[in-house]
Protein backbone atom coordinates (compact mmCIF):
# COMPACT_ATOMS: atom_id res chain seq x y z
CA UNK A 1 0.00 0.00 0.00
CA UNK A 2 2.81 2.32 0.86
CA UNK A 3 4.78 1.24 -1.92
CA UNK A 4 2.11 2.44 -4.41
CA UNK A 5 1.34 5.44 -2.93
CA UNK A 6 4.72 6.35 -3.07
CA UNK A 7 4.82 5.34 -6.92
CA UNK A 8 1.71 7.81 -7.25
CA UNK A 9 3.17 10.52 -5.08
CA UNK A 10 5.99 10.48 -7.96
CA UNK A 11 3.75 10.92 -11.13
CA UNK A 12 3.51 14.69 -10.87
CA UNK A 13 6.93 15.06 -10.03
CA UNK A 14 7.89 12.78 -13.18
CA UNK A 15 5.29 14.54 -15.06
CA UNK A 16 6.85 18.13 -14.40
CA UNK A 17 10.48 16.91 -15.19
CA UNK A 18 9.16 15.82 -18.36
CA UNK A 19 7.15 19.00 -19.44
CA UNK A 20 10.42 20.97 -17.95
CA UNK A 21 12.97 18.90 -20.44
CA UNK A 22 9.99 19.27 -23.77
CA UNK A 23 9.73 22.89 -23.15
CA UNK A 24 13.51 23.00 -22.77
CA UNK A 25 13.72 20.98 -26.15
CA UNK A 26 11.56 23.21 -27.93
CA UNK A 27 12.91 26.51 -26.65
CA UNK A 28 16.51 25.48 -27.79
CA UNK A 29 16.80 27.18 -31.62
CA UNK A 30 17.74 24.52 -34.54
CA UNK A 31 19.53 24.91 -37.54
CA UNK A 32 18.37 27.12 -39.71
CA UNK A 33 19.54 28.80 -43.35
CA UNK A 34 19.23 32.33 -44.52
CA UNK A 35 20.53 34.28 -47.70
CA UNK A 36 21.62 37.10 -48.78
CA UNK A 37 21.78 38.47 -52.36
CA UNK A 38 24.13 40.32 -54.32
CA UNK A 39 23.57 43.81 -55.89
CA UNK A 40 26.53 43.02 -58.80
CA UNK A 41 24.50 39.96 -59.98
CA UNK A 42 24.95 40.21 -63.68
CA UNK A 43 21.52 40.53 -65.74
CA UNK A 44 20.82 37.84 -68.26
CA UNK A 45 18.94 38.82 -71.53
CA UNK A 46 15.05 39.75 -71.01
CA UNK A 47 15.91 39.83 -66.75
CA UNK A 48 16.70 41.48 -64.13
CA UNK A 49 19.08 41.16 -61.68
CA UNK A 50 17.48 41.24 -58.57
CA UNK A 51 14.25 39.26 -59.69
CA UNK A 52 16.91 36.73 -61.30
CA UNK A 53 18.38 36.53 -57.31
CA UNK A 54 14.74 35.85 -55.69
CA UNK A 55 13.80 33.53 -58.18
CA UNK A 56 17.03 31.24 -57.42
CA UNK A 57 16.57 31.76 -53.10
CA UNK A 58 12.66 31.19 -53.70
CA UNK A 59 13.38 27.61 -54.22
CA UNK A 60 14.71 27.17 -50.78
CA UNK A 61 13.01 27.55 -47.46
CA UNK A 62 14.68 30.07 -45.57
CA UNK A 63 14.64 31.63 -42.86
CA UNK A 64 14.56 35.16 -44.42
CA UNK A 65 17.32 36.43 -47.18
CA UNK A 66 19.10 39.65 -47.18
CA UNK A 67 18.37 41.82 -50.12
CA UNK A 68 21.74 43.68 -50.51
CA UNK A 69 21.27 46.45 -52.47
CA UNK A 70 17.73 46.78 -54.26
CA UNK A 71 19.32 47.14 -58.23
CA UNK A 72 22.48 46.74 -59.75
CA UNK A 73 25.05 49.86 -60.59
CA UNK A 74 24.50 49.29 -64.69
CA UNK A 75 21.18 50.12 -63.72
CA UNK A 76 19.57 53.51 -63.84
CA UNK A 77 18.11 55.37 -60.78
CA UNK A 78 15.01 55.96 -62.38
CA UNK A 79 11.10 55.52 -60.03
CA UNK A 80 10.55 52.85 -62.79
CA UNK A 81 13.77 50.64 -61.74
CA UNK A 82 12.80 51.32 -58.47
CA UNK A 83 9.12 49.89 -58.61
CA UNK A 84 9.77 46.84 -60.61
CA UNK A 85 12.39 46.12 -57.94
CA UNK A 86 9.72 46.47 -54.91
CA UNK A 87 7.18 44.32 -56.90
CA UNK A 88 9.66 41.75 -57.61
CA UNK A 89 10.71 41.88 -53.12
CA UNK A 90 6.67 41.80 -52.48
CA UNK A 91 6.32 38.50 -54.31
CA UNK A 92 9.19 36.86 -52.97
CA UNK A 93 8.37 33.35 -51.05
CA UNK A 94 10.64 33.98 -48.27
CA UNK A 95 10.90 36.71 -45.80
CA UNK A 96 13.14 39.72 -47.32
CA UNK A 97 14.91 42.78 -45.16
CA UNK A 98 16.71 45.42 -47.47
CA UNK A 99 20.39 46.65 -46.99
CA UNK A 100 21.14 49.77 -48.99
CA UNK A 101 24.39 49.57 -51.12
CA UNK A 102 26.39 52.56 -53.10
CA UNK A 103 24.72 51.35 -55.96
CA UNK A 104 21.14 52.47 -55.24
CA UNK A 105 21.81 55.86 -54.68
CA UNK A 106 25.19 57.23 -54.66
CA UNK A 107 26.38 57.36 -58.32
CA UNK A 108 22.75 59.23 -59.19
CA UNK A 109 22.62 61.81 -61.43
CA UNK A 110 20.28 63.96 -63.81
CA UNK A 111 21.02 63.83 -67.39
CA UNK A 112 23.42 66.74 -66.77
CA UNK A 113 25.38 65.00 -64.33
CA UNK A 114 24.10 66.72 -61.57
CA UNK A 115 24.13 64.28 -58.10
CA UNK A 116 21.05 63.43 -56.80
CA UNK A 117 22.27 60.96 -54.24
CA UNK A 118 20.53 62.73 -51.27
CA UNK A 119 17.11 62.66 -53.16
CA UNK A 120 17.60 59.12 -54.43
CA UNK A 121 18.16 57.61 -50.84
CA UNK A 122 15.38 59.66 -49.83
CA UNK A 123 13.16 57.79 -52.44
CA UNK A 124 14.56 54.26 -51.82
CA UNK A 125 13.97 55.13 -47.78
CA UNK A 126 10.37 55.80 -49.03
CA UNK A 127 9.52 52.80 -51.17
CA UNK A 128 11.78 50.29 -49.40
CA UNK A 129 12.64 51.41 -45.80
CA UNK A 130 8.75 52.57 -44.61
CA UNK A 131 7.44 49.44 -42.55
CA UNK A 132 8.31 47.80 -39.60
CA UNK A 133 8.04 43.73 -41.62
CA UNK A 134 9.92 42.64 -44.14
CA UNK A 135 8.53 41.89 -47.66
CA UNK A 136 7.87 38.47 -48.69
CA UNK A 137 5.02 36.03 -48.21
CA UNK A 138 6.64 35.75 -44.73
CA UNK A 139 7.09 38.47 -42.73
CA UNK A 140 9.65 38.97 -39.72
CA UNK A 141 9.34 41.98 -37.54
CA UNK A 142 11.63 44.72 -37.67
CA UNK A 143 13.15 47.49 -34.96
CA UNK A 144 14.46 50.71 -37.32
CA UNK A 145 16.92 53.13 -35.98
CA UNK A 146 14.59 55.99 -37.37
CA UNK A 147 12.16 55.10 -34.14
CA UNK A 148 14.37 56.96 -32.05
CA UNK A 149 12.92 60.28 -32.82
CA UNK A 150 16.91 61.85 -32.93
CA UNK A 151 17.65 59.41 -35.93
CA UNK A 152 14.17 59.40 -37.84
CA UNK A 153 15.77 59.53 -40.98
CA UNK A 154 17.58 56.48 -40.78
CA UNK A 155 15.49 53.35 -41.96
CA UNK A 156 17.97 51.52 -43.69
CA UNK A 157 19.33 50.89 -40.31
CA UNK A 158 17.89 47.72 -38.79
CA UNK A 159 18.05 45.05 -36.10
CA UNK A 160 15.71 41.62 -36.12
CA UNK A 161 16.17 38.37 -33.98
CA UNK A 162 16.25 34.86 -35.44
CA UNK A 163 17.05 32.27 -32.93
CA UNK A 164 19.42 33.21 -30.51
CA UNK A 165 21.09 35.66 -33.00
CA UNK A 166 21.21 39.46 -33.51
CA UNK A 167 20.72 40.10 -37.18
CA UNK A 168 21.19 43.86 -38.11
CA UNK A 169 21.68 46.41 -40.83
CA UNK A 170 24.03 49.04 -41.24
CA UNK A 171 24.45 51.98 -44.39
CA UNK A 172 28.17 51.73 -45.46
CA UNK A 173 28.19 52.39 -49.04
CA UNK A 174 31.28 51.02 -51.12
CA UNK A 175 33.30 53.88 -52.26
CA UNK A 176 34.90 54.62 -49.47
CA UNK A 177 31.92 55.21 -47.12
CA UNK A 178 30.46 58.44 -49.39
CA UNK A 179 33.16 60.39 -47.67
CA UNK A 180 33.47 63.17 -50.09
CA UNK A 181 36.04 66.10 -49.89
CA UNK A 182 34.28 69.00 -51.09
CA UNK A 183 34.03 72.10 -48.61
CA UNK A 184 30.41 71.95 -47.63
CA UNK A 185 29.38 68.62 -49.44
CA UNK A 186 29.86 66.17 -46.76
CA UNK A 187 26.91 66.60 -44.91
CA UNK A 188 25.69 63.90 -45.38
CA UNK A 189 28.62 61.33 -44.42
CA UNK A 190 28.90 63.20 -41.15
CA UNK A 191 25.40 62.70 -40.26
CA UNK A 192 25.45 59.57 -40.95
CA UNK A 193 28.73 58.70 -39.25
CA UNK A 194 27.08 59.97 -36.23
CA UNK A 195 24.10 57.94 -36.59
CA UNK A 196 25.66 54.39 -37.74
CA UNK A 197 27.92 55.09 -34.14
CA UNK A 198 24.75 55.13 -32.02
CA UNK A 199 23.62 52.51 -33.93
CA UNK A 200 26.52 49.84 -33.68
CA UNK A 201 26.67 51.31 -29.92
CA UNK A 202 22.89 50.13 -29.22
CA UNK A 203 23.24 46.68 -31.01
CA UNK A 204 26.59 45.67 -28.73
CA UNK A 205 24.14 46.64 -25.78
CA UNK A 206 21.26 44.63 -26.91
CA UNK A 207 23.12 41.71 -27.63
CA UNK A 208 24.73 41.74 -24.40
CA UNK A 209 21.57 42.11 -22.70
CA UNK A 210 19.42 39.55 -24.33
CA UNK A 211 22.86 37.02 -24.12
CA UNK A 212 22.44 36.56 -27.93
CA UNK A 213 24.92 33.94 -29.08
CA UNK A 214 26.07 36.47 -32.10
CA UNK A 215 25.93 39.12 -33.93
CA UNK A 216 25.62 39.15 -38.04
CA UNK A 217 26.10 42.78 -39.43
CA UNK A 218 25.25 43.42 -43.19
CA UNK A 219 26.36 46.03 -45.13
CA UNK A 220 27.85 47.28 -48.77
CA UNK A 221 31.24 47.95 -48.13
CA UNK A 222 33.98 46.43 -46.27
CA UNK A 223 35.27 48.58 -43.11
CA UNK A 224 37.72 45.96 -41.97
CA UNK A 225 39.65 46.59 -44.83
CA UNK A 226 42.67 49.16 -44.29
CA UNK A 227 43.70 50.46 -47.52
CA UNK A 228 47.27 50.35 -48.37
CA UNK A 229 48.96 53.69 -48.84
CA UNK A 230 48.62 53.49 -52.88
CA UNK A 231 44.93 52.97 -52.81
CA UNK A 232 44.43 55.59 -50.27
CA UNK A 233 46.26 57.71 -52.47
CA UNK A 234 43.51 57.08 -55.37
CA UNK A 235 40.57 57.47 -52.10
CA UNK A 236 38.78 60.65 -52.28
CA UNK A 237 39.53 63.30 -50.52
CA UNK A 238 43.09 60.57 -49.87
CA UNK A 239 41.20 59.93 -46.48
CA UNK A 240 39.84 56.47 -45.25
CA UNK A 241 35.90 56.41 -44.84
CA UNK A 242 35.69 53.66 -42.59
CA UNK A 243 38.45 54.24 -39.89
CA UNK A 244 35.88 55.45 -37.64
CA UNK A 245 33.45 52.50 -37.44
CA UNK A 246 36.43 50.34 -38.05
CA UNK A 247 37.75 50.97 -34.96
CA UNK A 248 34.47 51.10 -33.30
CA UNK A 249 33.29 47.67 -34.51
CA UNK A 250 36.86 45.97 -33.84
CA UNK A 251 36.84 47.51 -29.77
CA UNK A 252 33.20 46.27 -29.63
CA UNK A 253 33.58 42.84 -30.93
CA UNK A 254 36.83 41.96 -28.50
CA UNK A 255 34.27 42.93 -25.60
CA UNK A 256 31.44 40.66 -26.64
CA UNK A 257 31.47 36.87 -25.58
CA UNK A 258 30.00 35.49 -29.07
CA UNK A 259 30.37 35.72 -32.95
CA UNK A 260 30.41 39.10 -34.59
CA UNK A 261 30.23 38.19 -38.46
CA UNK A 262 30.08 40.83 -40.93
CA UNK A 263 28.38 39.76 -44.48
CA UNK A 264 29.65 42.55 -47.22
CA UNK A 265 29.45 43.19 -51.18
CA UNK A 266 33.03 43.96 -51.91
CA UNK A 267 34.37 40.89 -52.09
CA UNK A 268 38.50 41.07 -52.47
CA UNK A 269 39.53 38.03 -51.45
CA UNK A 270 38.02 34.69 -52.21
CA UNK A 271 33.82 35.13 -52.10
CA UNK A 272 31.81 32.87 -50.09
CA UNK A 273 34.32 32.34 -47.46
CA UNK A 274 34.22 33.73 -44.11
CA UNK A 275 37.66 34.94 -42.96
CA UNK A 276 38.30 35.14 -39.09
CA UNK A 277 40.45 37.29 -36.76
CA UNK A 278 39.33 36.00 -32.99
CA UNK A 279 35.70 36.29 -32.83
CA UNK A 280 35.21 38.89 -36.04
CA UNK A 281 34.82 37.10 -39.04
CA UNK A 282 33.83 38.93 -42.28
CA UNK A 283 32.06 37.68 -45.80
CA UNK A 284 32.15 39.12 -49.10
CA UNK A 285 28.83 38.26 -51.22
CA UNK A 286 29.88 39.06 -54.98
CA UNK A 287 27.80 37.58 -56.93
CA UNK A 288 24.13 35.91 -57.20
CA UNK A 289 22.79 34.75 -53.49
CA UNK A 290 24.90 32.55 -50.86
CA UNK A 291 22.78 30.69 -48.50
CA UNK A 292 24.38 30.45 -45.16
CA UNK A 293 23.82 27.97 -42.74
CA UNK A 294 23.56 28.46 -38.73
CA UNK A 295 24.68 25.93 -36.46
CA UNK A 296 23.43 26.82 -32.83
CA UNK A 297 25.21 23.90 -31.10
CA UNK A 298 28.71 23.96 -33.85
CA UNK A 299 31.84 26.03 -32.51
CA UNK A 300 32.18 27.53 -35.63
CA UNK A 301 28.47 28.55 -35.76
CA UNK A 302 27.69 29.87 -39.56
CA UNK A 303 28.75 27.66 -42.21
CA UNK A 304 28.47 29.49 -46.22
CA UNK A 305 26.26 26.51 -47.86
CA UNK A 306 26.73 27.92 -51.64
CA UNK A 307 26.58 30.14 -53.53
CA UNK A 308 24.84 30.58 -56.65
CA UNK A 309 25.89 32.57 -59.66
CA UNK A 310 24.82 33.61 -63.46
CA UNK A 311 26.58 30.74 -64.87
CA UNK A 312 25.18 27.88 -62.53
CA UNK A 313 21.34 29.53 -63.09
CA UNK A 314 21.09 29.35 -66.77
CA UNK A 315 19.35 25.66 -66.49
CA UNK A 316 17.54 26.54 -63.66
CA UNK A 317 13.84 26.16 -63.70
CA UNK A 318 12.46 29.02 -61.56
CA UNK A 319 9.06 28.74 -59.58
Amino acid sequence: MHAAMKRLACLPILAGLLLTASVTAWAQPGNFDFGVTAHTFPPEAGENPLQQAINASNEDNLAFVVVNGIKSGAENCSDSVYSRSRKSLVRAENALIVSLAASDWVNCKTKNGKSIAIERLNRVRELFLSDDVSFGNSSIALIRQSSSAKFRSYAENARWEYGNILFATINLPADNNHYLPDAGRNSEFEDRLIANREWLARIFIHAAQKKNQAIVLICDGNPLIVPEARKLAKLRGRRDGFIEVRKQLTGLAKKFPGKVLLLHGQAQVKADTIHWQANLGSMGVSTGWSKITVQPASKTLFRPAFSLTTKNLKNREYK
